[in-house]
C-alpha cells in the first residue's frame, strides 16, 4: 500500500511556460485527491483505522482491530461481472482477430481486470496506449493507478486532455507529462533537482491515456467509487459493534467472579507476594479456606454479557447495505435458516446484473478508445476509418446453470427465432470469440468432408447406372480331325 504519494514538487528545467503550468495543476490534483483515494483502498482492503466512540471500549483495547470486508465484497461483487471477451467492428458478425492479438500481446485479459478494479474502488482508473519495446511493432496498453496519476478530462471530445504520472526512475523520482503531440520524461536527480530527460513526439494528434470512469456526473467526469460514504459509515459501525462483541468475548471466556470473606492469604504466595492474578484465578479459587470463625468465603460469578444485541445491530447493518448496493445478506456474511431458492438468488442478483450492464456501456465506450489509439500507431499515425464501429464483447454478467441456458437456446433454435450456428447464438451459450471462429473453421472443415463424400456417393451411383457393354461372342473352334482313317 502507497502511504504517501509519489510525487513531489515539480519545477523542472526544459519545461516552456504552458507545460510547467499544466504540471503545476496536475500535481495539485494529484495532491488533493490522494488522501481521499487512499482512504477508499484501506476500506477495501479492510485496513481503515478504527473510530472508536471513547465509551465502551477501554483505551488499552483501542489497538484491537475488526473488519468488516463490506467494501471488498461490494466491489469484487461487480467486478467479477465485467470481463471483456473480444471486439468485432459493427458491420462483422464475427470478433476482430486484430485487435485479439493486440488485446493478448500486453496481456489484457488480465490488466483489464486491475482496470476496471480500480474505476469501482477509486472512482477512475487510466489507461496508456505506447509502443512496444521489444521489436514486434506491437502497441503496448498497460493499467495505471490513479493514486500516482492525474488528467484533465475534457468534457466536449470526452478525451482525456493532459495527463502527469509519477513513477520510479532507478530509484530517483521521475514523472512523466502526456500530451497530444508529445511526451515529455522528468527525472529528479540528487543536488541537481527535476529536469527533462527526454521528449516522445508521438504525434498522435491526441492524449494517449484513456480514463475509465465509473458513474460519472455532469458535474464531475471523474467518477464516483463504489465505497460511498453511507457503505463506510456502515462498516465503521459494524467493525465497533463486533470489537465490542470482541471485548466481551474475552473478558467473559474466563466468568468474572466475586468473593465474599476471604482472607488475604488467599491472594497471596507463601513468601507474601501477591500472587498472579491468572493463577489465583485458576488455583486458590477451588481450595478456599475457612476463616478463624468457621465460615466459608462466599464465591460467586457475574452474569456475562449477551452478545445479541451486537449481533441484531450487525444483521441491521448488512440491511442497509444490501439495500443501498443491491448485494444480498448471504454474501454479507448473514444467511437464514431457510436457504434461498433459485428464483430468490435470480431476483437478488437482477440488480447487480443491470448495475454490470450499465458499466459496460461506460467502460466499453473508453476501451473503444484504447483500441483506436493502438490500432492509430500500429497503422503509423493513421486513424482507422472504422475505429467509430468498433464494438466491446463482453461476457454475460448472469450465472444461469449451463442446463438452463441450452435449454433456453434450443427452444429458440426451435422457433427459428435465432439461426442455430449464428455467432450471437454461441455467444449466449458461452463460447468466446476465438472459440467461435475455431468452430467456424471447423464447420468449414467438415461441410467440406461431407461435400467429398456426396460427390463419392454420386459418382458412384452413376456409375452403377450406366449399361454394361454386352460381351463379345467367343470364336468356335473346328473339331480336330484324326489322321488315318479308312
Amino acid at each position: 500500500m502507497i502511504e504517501e504519494p509519489l510525487l513531489l514538487g515539480i519545477d523542472a528545467k526544459g519545461l516552456s511556460d504552458d507545460e510547467q503550468e499544466t504540471v503545476d495543476y496536475l500535481q495539485m490534483r494529484i495532491f488533493e485527491n490522494w488522501p481521499l483515494l487512499n482512504a477508499r483502498l484501506k476500506y477495501y482492503e479492510g485496513t481503515q483505522p478504527m473510530r472508536n466512540l471513547g465509551i465502551a471500549v477501554p483505551p488499552e483495547l483501542e489497538q484491537l482491530h475488526t473488519a468488516a470486508g463490506w467494501p471488498g465484497v461490494v466491489v469484487d461483487t461487480i467486478d467479477e461481472r465485467l470481463e471483456v471477451a473480444g471486439f468485432r467492428l459493427g458491420d462483422s458478425a464475427s470478433a476482430d482477430s486484430d485487435m485479439w492479438d493486440i488485446w493478448t500481446h500486453s496481456r489484457m485479459e488480465h490488466e483489464s481486470g486491475l482496470a476496471h478494479l480500480d474505476a469501482l474502488t477509486f472512482g477512475r482508473a487510466f489507461v496508456m496506449v505506447g509502443s512496444s519495446d521489444d521489436g514486434s511493432g506491437m502497441p503496448l496498453i498497460t493499467a495505471e493507478s490513479p493514486l500516482n496519476m492525474g488528467a484533465v478530462y475534457d468534457t466536449p471530445t470526452h478525451r482525456v486532455r493532459a495527463a502527469l504520472q509519477a513513477y520510479d526512475y532507478y530509484g530517483d523520482q521521475a514523472a512523466a507529462l502526456y500530451l497530444p503531440d508529445q511526451t515529455v520524461h522528468m527525472v529528479n536527480v540528487q543536488g541537481a533537482g527535476w529536469q527533462v530527460r527526454d521528449r516522445d513526439e508521438h504525434r498522435l494528434g491526441r492524449c494517449p491515456v484513456v480514463m475509465l470512469s465509473n458513474r460519472p456526473r455532469t458535474s464531475y467526469r471523474y467518477g464516483h467509487s463504489e465505497i460511498t460514504p453511507e457503505l463506510m459509515s456502515w462498516t465503521d459501525a459494524a467493525c465497533r459493534s463486533l470489537l465490542r462483541m470482541e471485548i466481551g468475548a474475552e473478558f467473559f471466556s474466563a466468568p468474572q467472579r466475586y468473593i465474599i470473606g476471604a482472607s488475604e492469604s488467599a491472594f497471596t504466595n507463601p513468601d507474601g507476594t501477591p500472587a498472579d492474578a491468572w493463577e489465583t484465578y485458576i488455583g486458590r479459587l477451588l481450595a478456599l479456606e475457612r476463616d478463624e470463625e468457621g465460615n466459608v468465603p462466599a464465591v460467586g460469578q457475574f452474569t456475562a454479557a449477551d452478545p445479541s444485541p451486537h449481533m441484531n445491530h450487525v444483521l441491521t447493518l448488512t440491511r442497509l447495505v444490501s439495500a443501498r448496493t443491491g448485494v444480498s445478506q448471504d454474501k454479507l456474511g448473514f444467511t437464514s435458516d431457510n436457504p434461498a431458492s433459485a428464483q430468490a438468488i435470480e431476483a437478488a442478483d437482477a440488480t447487480l446484473n443491470r448495475r454490470s450492464k450499465r458499466r459496460m456501456r461506460g467502460f466499453g465506450a473508453e476501451w473503444r478508445e484504447v483500441q483506436t489509439l493502438a490500432l492509430t500507431i500500429a497503422g503509423n499515425g493513421q486513424v482507422p476509418a472504422d475505429a467509430h464501429q468498433i464494438e466491446v464483447i463482453w461476457a454475460a454478467p448472469e450465472t444461469p446453470t449451463p442446463a438452463e441456458t441450452s435449454a433456453a437456446i434450443a427452444q429458440q433454435v426451435t422457433i427459428g427465432a435465432i439461426p442455430a450456428t449464428s455467432d450471437v447464438t454461441l455467444t449466449k451459450l458461452g463460447y468466446t470469440p476465438m472459440e467461435i471462429t475455431r468452430l467456424a473453421a471447423d464447420r468449414k472443415a467438415e461441410q467440406g468432408q461431407q461435400n467429398l463424400q456426396a460427390i463419392a456417393s454420386r459418382l458412384g451411383a452413376l456409375q452403377q447406372m450406366q449399361p454394361q457393354p454386352e460381351a463379345l461372342p467367343q470364336p468356335q473352334t473346328e473339331p480336330a480331325v484324326a489322321n488315318g482313317g479308312g
